[in-house]
């Protein structure tokens, strides 16, 4: 069996921001990808809401710096034949780092990670599919917008710079922006389909890298 870990942030936990909730299960992408794939793959959902790439925040009550939690996950998980990484977002806020050229040099890290892992039992080292979030939007929530002051020309950048870096280290490449857009409702999280959608665009290029 094939094991697919998805490394992400709020937009892969399955935040709604309608109902301020969870999406149901089979709405996350990665179930979308999960059925998609069908039993012969095992995708492994590891999203958090706050997450980074690689940058502290100070403010929330849980580890949320992706570089200090990447390698406990991958112990966890191992052995795996591929690793989606979609984050960047929250990269985005003002008191976090605040560009994308901070997202891409963290993305950069978390690659690096990986391919350096000290992988037991004879492992090999899974290969690396890099997602763009969808750029954030505009939107009249007062918190949010406080929170991304700046944010929606430096995101709208993001899906350029992680091709360029997937290309500079041999990774995988897929813009979710391509597919899914952003609600205003909060300028940041995706409605219920706009999740969906970016579990179906993946299935090809997942499919693709694995080989099957």
């Amino acid at each position: 069996m094939k094991s697919v870990l998805c490394y992400g942030d709020s937009l892969t936990w399955g935040y709604d921001p309608q109902n301020l909730d969870r999406h149901p299960y089979e709405d996350r992408w990665p179930s979308v990808l999960q059925k998609a794939l069908g039993p012969s793959v095992n995708v492994i959902a590891e999203g958090l809401n706050g997450r980074t790439t690689a940058y502290d925040d100070h403010l929330a009550d849980a580890e949320r710096n992706g570089v200090k939690l990447l390698p406990s996950v991958l112990e966890s998980h191992a052995p795996i034949d591929l690793v989606i990484i979609m984050l960047g977002t929250n990269d985005m806020k003002r008191g976090v780092a605040g560009t994308a050229f901070a997202a891409v040099k963290g993305m950069e890290r978390l690659v690096k990670l990986i391919r350096h892992h000290e992988w037991g039992f004879g492992y090999d080292a899974p290969d690396i599919l890099l997602v763009s979030p969808p750029p954030i939007c505009e939107t009249a929530n007062v918190p949010f917008a406080a929170m991304f002051r700046g944010a929606l020309d430096e995101s709208a950048m993001l899906a350029s710079l992680y091709r360029d870096l997937a290309d500079e280290t041999g990774c995988g490449f897929f813009d979710a922006g391509s597919v899914a857009r952003t609600t205003p409702l909060d300028g940041i999280h995706l409605d219920a389909e706009n999740t969906r959608v970016i579990g179906r665009g993946l299935e090809p290029v997942v499919r693709m890298m694995l080989g099957i």
